[in-house]
């Protein structure tokens, strides 16, 4: 073999791996079609809200490779659903393309719960939304700032800032209307102790408001009313009126004042 290559001239062998050369790109070059299956395209088929397995079989059945590249959290759609894919359904790709899957995951992560208490309606709903949170009831109780936060609630019960929740929890916003319109008669609430004041206020749809306690107090649900502003009465001995939404500073101590038997507490109205 390598004496019929030595006994050619060197031009003749510089010629023979010429065309070697050629004849060796020619048939790659007419078979690059074939290799990387120029011109053959297929649909994308739409495999969002199937489960991770029955996409797969259904892309690698229509003739692509799949890959679960990423996994994200939504409520409202089954556990290992395909949430998303790149290339989209009905996009027009080479067969064998590699179709990437984000799938919901199974369980949800847990998030802390941000401070909504004295945000605007709106800016809480937008902070929930950027914690993966949702706005469930909106319950509105009488207040001076309307339409602000005034509690969040997670099942029924109060939600400290910073505790773990679930993404995708329903948080129960308590937003204030404003105060109400119908003014009624300060409740008298002197000689009572603070805890039963409290009970009063909510029943009246009123607030506490300062509240300044006396050095001699230990137990401050239990201390006692001995002064309210506003009074019932004013100097005249006529009614103050409040209404809903309004708030009443209280004085405690630790002795019960001497009140006159026959006055009584009334509630105000609800609107």
């Amino acid at each position: 073999m390598f004496d019929f290559i030595t006994k050619r001239s060197f031009l003749f062998n510089l010629l023979a791996v010429i065309v070697m050369f050629f004849a060796l790109a020619l048939l790659f070059f007419s078979m690059l079609g074939f290799i990387t299956k120029h011109g053959q395209q297929l649909t994308v088929p739409d495999v969002h809200g199937k489960s991770v397995k029955e996409a797969i079989e259904l892309l690698e059945k229509a003739g692509f490779e799949a890959d679960v590249r990423d996994s994200i959290y939504i409520d409202s759609i089954p556990p290992l659903a395909v949430y998303a894919q790149t290339p989209d359904k009905g996009a027009q790709v080479k067969v064998g393309r590699t179709i990437y899957l984000t799938v919901n995951k199974t369980v949800a992560p847990m998030v802390k719960m941000p401070d909504l208490e004295g945000l605007t309606f709106r800016s809480a709903e937008m902070m929930l939304k950027s914690m993966r949170l949702n706005v469930g009831d909106t319950i509105y109780k009488p207040d001076f700032a309307t339409n602000t936060v005034l509690q969040q609630l997670l099942n029924g019960k109060k939600v400290k800032p910073g505790t773990e929740v679930a993404e995708g929890s329903n948080i129960t916003l308590i937003l204030s209307s404003g105060t109400g319109s119908v003014e009624n008669p300060v409740p008298n609430f002197v000689g009572l102790t603070y805890a039963e004041a409290r009970e009063m206020l909510s029943a009246s749809n009123l607030n506490p408001g300062t509240v300044i306690i006396d050095p001699g107090v230990s137990d401050t649900a239990n201390a006692y009313i001995i002064k309210q502003v506003p009074t019932r009465k004013n100097e005249i001995g006529d009614f103050n009126m409040v209404r809903a939404g309004e708030s009443v500073d209280f004085w405690l101590s630790a002795t019960k004042p001497v009140t006159d038997s026959t006055a009584t507490a009334k509630p105000v109205e609800q609107e």
